[in-house]
């Protein structure tokens, strides 16, 4: 009887300190994911929201300073923010005049005149963002 007794009171002992070790392990699990849950949400927000650019050409060659369009889609870029074209100069890129606003849907058009000869290299930037190179051969 008196191995029953002690077999009873150990296995209480034991089922009051795992029971508490459960709560407080529990709470302090509890506050964990939803920190973590929020940071890990706020990173896809992050990746998904990258801006991006496309641009094409309305022709891939042209006369000297004749008038030829370059359109493309924008995404992750606020409506009314300023797209411009750049020209790749002596391994630099230098913007040209020639920047529209995004319209509401992401999308823009430019009216470009270029008058350097031969492969011209460009690109449309806004802030940090640019989109794949493009070439137009000016003859």
């Amino acid at each position: 009887m008196m191995v029953t007794k002690r077999r009873s009171l150990r296995v209480a002992v034991v089922g009051v300190l795992g029971a508490t070790s459960l709560a407080l392990a529990g709470t302090a699990m509890a506050a964990t994911p939803a920190v973590h849950t929020a940071t890990v949400a706020g990173a896809r927000t992050a990746a998904a929201a990258k801006p991006t650019i496309t641009a094409t050409a309305s022709v891939s060659s042209v006369r000297a300073w004749t008038l030829f369009r370059v359109t493309g889609k924008t995404t992750g870029i606020k409506a009314a923010s300023k797209v411009t074209l750049q020209q790749k100069q002596h391994g630099k890129w230098v913007a040209l005049p020639a920047s529209t606003p995004v319209n509401s849907s992401g999308s823009y058009a430019l009216r470009v005149e270029l008058g350097l000869k031969g492969k011209n290299e460009l690109r449309v930037v806004s802030g940090s963002t640019a989109s794949p190179v493009f070439d137009v051969t000016v003859s």
